[in-house]
């Protein structure tokens, strides 16, 4: 149950908190679209005298990337098969991916879909006569699963109205896991290693951010899905803009940083997402490219994605600059490419787009048209139609802004950083690529025996979008309770005693309440610094040297090394941050487990001596693809014991044809 916020501002931090030790089998550390979906399938594969537990930073109806709602279910095969999504994924990342997972997704999303839609989602259908049909009408021509007909905006995606989605799902993980086995407004900080058994989760801590709380939770398996990295650099929208972001702005790599630090391994941490958007709002253009047919032209009216100068430039990046779908990654190279040109700014061309639609539409069906323009965004990016009524912007008369935001880390969407896990236990699955514990394999185990992810926490596979978040948060479920089936004799043991762990998770409040009595404005104390103060010193630091928006996303082994020094003095001084309520001891938290994630990202950058992802970011001094020499995984892991990095190469193996 969610504790409401308090009617007098933040609660002021005490020095020492309430302590709740908790022992659970299962823990789902997360309360978005994966961690719902491992909410609703546990139970079903649970014994009477198992237990469950689920924790979230947020409230579960409002947690995570779908949390302001979606448009579209970007991930749905229908009649598609497993093989080609592989194919669609491969070509998208560059061509380093890892195929069983993603194969292995591509046969159970749907089923995640179809009950999306048997709670009461509202799906776009397809008439007999081939017109759409929106929210409730669609209703009348069946469901999916019955054999219904979505109205598609590409080959993978459907359009929903879906501004109460998450909503939807999170009732039904709720209703399924049950409020007694659900704890919300708990951040969750610290992975806890078994104190006997080498390279084995024990358990978490964290806080409340509610109340002056801390729990200590044993667990025989573990679930982490936290979302993937915001605000790690400084976003595009600035001054009354500023907190305006394209991801949530509550994902602070937590995913990453959580079990990285007890020597999960990582994989592709260099890849990073920087979506195209309307400018300024973070609006969406997948629906308007797709289904509105929009085209991008630059500032001298030209459709230059097709261009000769287009082509020419593509052919640099084959195969995959010459395939039929060109890359997302590619797709902004070509918008960086012609503003660097002097050609810019781009511009969607909503005008023309809605004005060919309507030409076979009479005037009730062009109205709704007008509608459906509006409700992309209001089913997701409300901010982004506040934005075109302040601008007087009408999208069938005024055309738009697009524009490359700056970088993210995730694994679900357009980007495939995250941990490195196993496989199926299937038999054409390389044996390089599925794992387990005591010999047996667990589907979606990272590399720490017990631990597992989903969502943006799987790395090498991503277009998993919401739909597929879900899916594999289910596929982790099962598998976790087949760990606790197998290892039933395992009592996880915490090396660490009640009060180190409460000192270390309410240190930053300590330290506040020590020295806050020394000066009189609260914020500027020669003895700490505020979580505040550290954001703006991060963001800084990763747009200028390493590869944000002030340089185009570019960057060099040189401006590598010096944002690394500063990354190693942030983490020095984040032993002096302070937290006077419990809203800064958050931010305090949040801003360390930005930092951890930014420095793995940074890593890999460097280890990577190419440029795989021109249009998310460049390495200018190899500016090229390298596929000699890496086309391969790029990997890491932190020694939680040595505290030291290990960066290598890991190998891809192709499993589906071209």
């Amino acid at each position: 149950m969610a504790l409401p916020n308090k009617p007098k501002g933040e609660l002021k931090a005490v020095r020492d908190p309430e302590v709740e030790e908790r022992e659970v089998d299962i823990l789902i550390v997360g309360g978005g679209m994966a961690a719902c979906g491992s909410a609703f399938e546990v139970k079903k594969w649970m014994s009477d005298d198992q237990s469950v537990l689920l924790v979230d930073k947020a409230a579960m109806e409002r947690s995570g990337a779908v949390a302001q709602g979606l448009s579209a279910i970007n991930t749905y095969i229908g009649d598609n098969s497993a093989d080609d999504y592989v194919r669609m994924v491969r070509n998208d990342l560059m061509g380093i991916v890892r195929e069983d997972l993603i194969f292995d997704l591509g046969c159970h999303v749907d089923d995640s879909v179809h009950l999306f839609e048997e709670w009461g989602l509202p799906v776009w259908k397809k008439t007999d006569d081939g017109k759409n049909l929106d929210g409730k009408k669609g209703q009348k021509q069946g469901t999916l699963k019955s054999g219904a007909t979505p109205v598609r905006t590409g080959k993978w995606q459907i359009m929903i109205n879906g501004e109460s989605y998450k909503r939807i799902v999170a009732e039904a993980a709720k209703m399924a896991l049950g409020e007694d086995n659900i704890l919300e407004r708990v951040f969750i900080v610290e992975l806890l290693l078994d104190a006997k058994n080498e390279n084995q989760i024990a358990g978490a801590i964290g806080f409340s951010v509610r109340e002056n709380k801390v729990y200590i939770i044993k667990c025989k398996t573990m679930m982490v899905a936290c979302g993937g990295a915001v605000n790690i650099y400084q976003p595009r929208s600035v001054g009354e803009g500023k907190g305006r972001a394209w991801y949530p702005v509550w994902n602070s790599g937590s995913t990453y940083t959580l079990c990285m630090k007890v020597g999960a391994e990582l994989s592709m941490m260099e890849n990073r997402f920087t979506p195209a958007r309307f400018k300024d709002g973070y609006g969406p253009v997948g629906a308007w490219f797709l289904l509105f047919k929009a085209k991008a032209l630059n500032g001298l009216g030209e459709a230059f994605a097709g261009s000769d100068a287009a082509k020419v430039e593509l052919e640099n990046y084959a195969p995959y600059g010459t395939a039929a779908i060109t890359p997302t990654c590619l797709r902004n190279h070509l918008m960086l490419f012609e503003m660097k040109a002097g050609r810019g700014p781009i511009i969607m061309d909503t005008v023309t787009a809605l004005a060919e639609l309507g030409k076979t539409m009479d005037k009730k069906e062009l109205k709704h048209l007008e509608s459906e323009a509006w409700e992309d965004f209001l089913d997701m990016t409300c901010g982004q139609a506040n934005l075109w009524c302040a601008q007087n912007c009408e999208p069938e008369k005024k055309n738009s802004e697009i524009m490359p935001t700056e970088p993210y880390l995730l694994g679900s969407h357009s980007g495939c950083c995250g941990l490195w896990c196993s496989g199926p236990d299937y038999d054409w699955v390389p044996d390089a690529y599925k794992w387990g514990h005591n010999g047996k394999v667990y589907n979606r185990m990272t590399t720490v025996a017990g631990l597992f992810t989903s969502g943006d926490g799987v790395g090498c596979s991503g277009h998993k979008f919401s739909s597929g978040s879900h899916a594999e948060g289910r596929m982790a479920a099962k598998a976790m309770v087949k760990f606790v089936r197998d290892n039933k004799d395992f009592t996880p043991t915490i090396a660490q005693s009640k009060e180190e762990l409460v000192d270390m998770v309410y240190k930053p409040v300590r330290i506040f309440l020590d020295n806050h009595e020394y000066t009189t404005a609260i914020d500027i104390n020669p003895n700490y610094l505020k979580p505040e103060g550290m954001m703006y010193r991060l963001m800084k630091a990763t747009h200028e040297y390493g590869a944000g928006t002030a340089t185009y996303y570019q960057t060099t082994s040189k401006n590598l090394e010096i944002v690394m020094d500063l990354l190693e003095t942030m983490r020095e001084d984040c032993e002096k941050l302070a937290a006077g309520d419990l809203h800064e001891l958050m931010r305090a938290w949040e801003i360390y487990h930005r930092i951890w994630t930014v420095e793995s990202h940074l890593r890999h950058i460097q280890f990577r001596k190419e440029t795989r992802y021109p249009g998310f970011y460049y390495q200018s001094d190899y500016p090229k693809q390298d596929d000699a020499n890496w086309f391969c995984f790029t990997n890491s892991k932190y020694d939680p014991k040595a505290k030291t990095w290990d960066t290598f190469k890991r190998d891809y193996v192709k499993i589906i044809p071209d």
